[in-house]
């Protein structure tokens, strides 16, 4: 099927958006799920507008060449140590017509010209999309456990002991913040935290763990608030005890919503807290990496948008 590769525009942010709505709860509702957007296509250009305001110029899509059609397209974010695979898609019309494979061949073959390991957060349950990604080179290093927590319109009623400890980030701490991410994943994207700082559109939030002796912060963790995409993170932390500190912050910034997060499935602290506030599993992701990869040196909870794998 013949087709091109090109950077994505302005002029595509309507097909783009359709082509996110469509081919991912396509994949969903085929595989017994609900459909994960609702509220028709228009809801998902909060994807094209975040990425195009964070990354100018680093969106892509494939186009039919004989209909002008679009028939995949995926963002992706380059930072200080990593580049960032994001939400990447194909409309079910052109499932195994290459075109997906011609995206990520084209986003690898970037991540090697700037010498940068290449991350993703990826569905443990799509196998096609595992396997496109594993074939292409791609090593699943972690694994994380999707879960939702309805939250009382007066919010959590479990108090942490470590949230007296948390307060909203600032310009202020955004070396600091840095420096951690640095630390626990090797890691930094300064123009991401200062976006959830400025939170222009009104759908951000990120707070901080200030250790009270130090006066350093021992954690970050944002969320966003989009009825398309309510979720937790992204966050580092030393350790559960400052995740779930953190955690109770960003789930209480959605009272009466029911946000979704992403918890490494070792944490057990911070799994079984998220249990006895009631949450519960809805799917599972890995953490890929294609090329240099470092362990985690402390709790890591990523999420979509802005994506980090």
């Amino acid at each position: 099927m013949p087709f091109t590769v090109r950077t994505m525009t302005v002029a595509d942010r309507h097909d783009v958006s359709e082509l996110i709505y469509i081919s991912i709860n396509h994949w969903y509702q085929t595989h017994g799920c609900p459909p994960i957007f609702t509220g028709g296509p228009s809801s998902c250009n909060v994807f094209f507008d975040v990425y195009e305001t964070l990354d100018p110029g680093c969106g892509i899509v494939v186009e039919h060449d004989e209909t002008g059609t679009l028939m995949a397209s995926c963002f992706y974010h380059p930072r200080e140590h990593h580049v960032s695979l994001g939400i990447m898609t194909a409309h079910p019309n052109h499932f195994g017509s290459g075109a997906g494979k011609a995206l990520l061949q084209h986003i690898i073959d970037y991540s090697e010209t700037q010498n940068k390991p290449l991350r993703l957060t990826q569905s443990a349950i799509n196998v096609d999309s595992f396997s496109l990604y594993n074939k292409a080179g791609f090593v699943p290093r972690h694994a994380y456990q999707d879960m939702f927590l309805e939250i009382p319109n007066d919010g959590l009623r479990q108090q942490p002991e470590g949230l007296r400890f948390v307060r909203a980030a600032t310009s202020a701490d955004i070396t600091q913040m840095s420096e951690l991410e640095y630390q626990i994943a090797r890691i930094t994207r300064d123009k991401d935290y200062q976006f959830l700082i400025d939170n222009q559109d009104g759908l951000w939030s990120i707070s901080v763990y200030v250790c009270p002796e130090s006066h350093q912060i021992l954690g970050f963790l944002g969320s966003c608030a989009h009825p398309a995409t309510n979720l937790v993170g992204p966050g580092v932390a030393i350790n559960d005890h400052v995740a779930i500190a953190l955690l109770a912050h960003q789930l209480n910034q959605h009272a009466g919503r029911t946000p979704v997060f992403l918890l490494p499935v070792e944490s057990e602290k911070l799994v079984r807290a998220a249990y006895d506030w009631g949450a519960r599993n809805c799917e599972m992701h890995f953490c890929q990496v294609y090329g240099d990869y470092y362990p985690f040196e402390g709790v890591n909870i990523p999420t979509f948008m802005p994506e980090t794998g």
